[in-house]
């Protein structure tokens, strides 16, 4: 009862908090034009350190080549900077350089929101590479996901043009990111977060051993990496280091911080698109899943480990195996949810440690990539789901289908079957290739279902744009790293570049009419609608392979009781 009353504050807390921040995104993303409010001011400003380039306006196809470019140009940065971090500065503890294919995969992991993370932090990467190369990609990788989303609701409430990219990206970072990185790295330093340029500390235990500490500017890191749903952890063990993760404080701070934008971005997007009604059903239909998942992993997570499976229930504890326990048991597998249903992937419990049906909630929150999701890109997933909700109900009252009163025709289905098919063709073909072969076969930490789990969930968590992973996996090969990288590319820009598309298509429509028999997308029928879609879609899409791995290592076991 104690975990579900906690779960329920953590996610209930950040829902009213992302009411207020939801108005504030619109304000900075979408403001009223005028001509002497102070708003009006900043934009200017924008518009003077950007030169002419910021000031015009955008179709979709324009938005998303300087989208691309942009992107390009920052990950030609960051491998440029990963490579050459041994002749760098701010390089107290003498890094040296890093593999080519991992430059590469980290490059890759950090421009497209990722932070998969094939090195341990505090052993392989410099201070610069920390700050320069990555926290700096963790502002702008996630600024471009909510300029995204802002340019996606312009072009569904009827405007022609888009907005304009760089404008967009400057508003998401200095407006939105950059101040609530601030008050939350204060926090997290007064929750007792290291914030230091210093190198490692050595002390000696009370044995006379000497040991040192690895630290750093560790509360800057982590505010940015939580905030912008990329998850990557300055410390190898991410969230579950005591010095990334001091107390029960920085652990409930964390977890707000996961789940608060993703969720103020749904009420951005009913705001801009003019139905704060529609978006209600949109984020109803979002925490409702999302509470599902956090529940049901909660409950699995009191199954005991192997060891204890046999032991009578008064006996047991759950499975604590992998859990901080000064944080508590159930912080872990909410903590999993909640950074698989965000495409956050930073940690606070050992993935791998999960019971096997821990394991398939935090899956399916990469395998949906909807409840919430990462920042501006979750809005836009869902909107795929949304578009082919709408054609179906359409099907069904045999009617042209219609959202935010323009018909939606074969092209925009074509492209939201494409967009939808995409994410599963990238973890379905890379795990079947990768666990036939020996680049998975000889990397995984175990045999059977588990050990094929790992490399699902590998693949899920590159192509969700995640980065959390089954640790116990050997994933730092060259395979891996080109494999993994390859797919975080495409599971990056396909799904915001196809929405843009429908997006652009829509705004060039003639607004049609309501009428009797218009499908109303601000009420329960619609809700319902949506939730059916992503459910059956899910399901149709993914239960094969959680029944080789997850379900089929449930199965072996079940004679243990769960509770």
């Amino acid at each position: 009862m104690s975990a579900i009353l906690f779960m329920t504050l953590v996610i209930g807390g950040t829902a009213l908090l992302a009411w207020p921040l939801g108005r504030h995104l619109k304000w900075a993303m979408d403001p009223t034009p005028s001509l002497v409010s102070t708003r009006s001011k900043i934009d200017r400003l924008f518009l003077l350190v950007g030169g002419k380039a910021v000031g015009k306006p955008q179709g979709w196809k324009q938005y998303t080549l300087y989208l691309l470019v942009f992107n390009a140009v920052m990950f030609g940065l960051a491998f440029a900077l990963l490579a050459c971090q041994q002749s760098l500065p701010l390089n107290p503890d003498g890094k040296g350089a890093l593999d080519a294919s991992l430059v590469f995969n980290t490059a890759v992991s950090f421009t497209t929101n990722t932070n998969l993370q094939h090195y341990s932090g505090e052993v392989s990467l410099s201070y610069f590479s920390q700050l320069f190369a990555l926290m700096w990609l963790q502002f702008v990788s996630a600024a471009t996901g909510i300029a995204a989303l802002a340019a996606l609701a312009r072009g569904l409430s009827g405007r022609k043009h888009l907005g304009n990219f760089l404008m967009d990206v400057q508003r998401a970072t200095f407006l939105v990111l950059l101040p609530l990185a601030v008050i939350f790295a204060v926090l997290l330093v007064l929750g007792g977060v290291p914030m230091t340029l210093e190198g490692s500390a050595v002390a000696t235990t009370l044995e006379g051993i000497q040991q040192t500490i690895a630290r750093g500017p560790v509360a800057a890191f982590v505010a940015i990496k939580q905030l912008g749903t990329n998850g990557g952890g300055f410390f190898g063990p991410n969230a579950t280091h005591p010095l990334e993760n001091p107390g029960l404080f920085t652990d409930v701070l964390s977890m707000v911080m996961i789940i608060l934008i993703p969720m103020a971005c749904v009420w951005m997007y009913g705001r801009i698109v003019g139905s704060r009604r529609h978006a209600a059903v949109i984020f109803g239909v979002m925490l409702a899943l999302l509470l599902l998942k956090a529940g049901s992993a909660v409950y699995f997570e009191t199954a005991p480990t192997q060891a204890l499976a046999g032991l009578p229930v008064e006996q047991t504890v759950g499975n604590l195996e992998g859990k901080e326990l000064r944080l508590g048991a159930a912080t872990g597998p909410l903590w999993g949810v909640l950074t698989t249903s965000t495409s956050n992937g930073s940690v606070g419990a050992m993935q791998n440690s999960l019971n096997p049906l821990t394991g398939l909630c935090a899956l399916v929150g990469m395998w949906l990539n909807a409840t919430f999701g990462g920042v501006g890109v979750g809005m836009i997933n869902m909107f795929v789901f949304i578009v082919i909700a709408v054609f179906v109900a359409g099907l069904m009252v045999g009617r042209t289908p219609e959202y935010l009163g323009r018909k939606i025709e074969p092209r925009e289905m074509k492209l939201a079957a494409i967009a939808l098919i995409c994410h599963p063709l990238f973890i379905l073909v890379g795990t079947a290739l990768f666990a036939a072969t020996a680049w998975g076969i000889d990397t995984v930490n175990n045999a059977g279902p588990r050990g094929f789990t790992e490399i699902l969930y590998e693949f899920s968590s590159a192509a969700a744009n995640n980065g959390s992973g089954y640790e116990g996996l050997g994933d730092g090969t060259a395979p891996w790293n080109i494999a993994t990288g390859l797919v975080m590319l495409l599971g990056r820009y396909l799904p915001i570049i196809l929405p843009l598309a429908i997006a652009g298509s829509l705004a060039a429509k003639k607004p049609v009419a309501e009428s009797a028999g218009t499908l109303r997308t601000d009420g329960l029928t619609f809700g319902i609608m949506m939730l059916a879609t992503i459910i059956f879609i899910g399901a149709l899409t993914f239960f094969p392979v959680a029944l080789l791995g997850p379900i089929a290592e449930h199965l072996a076991y079940m004679h243990y009781p769960l509770i």
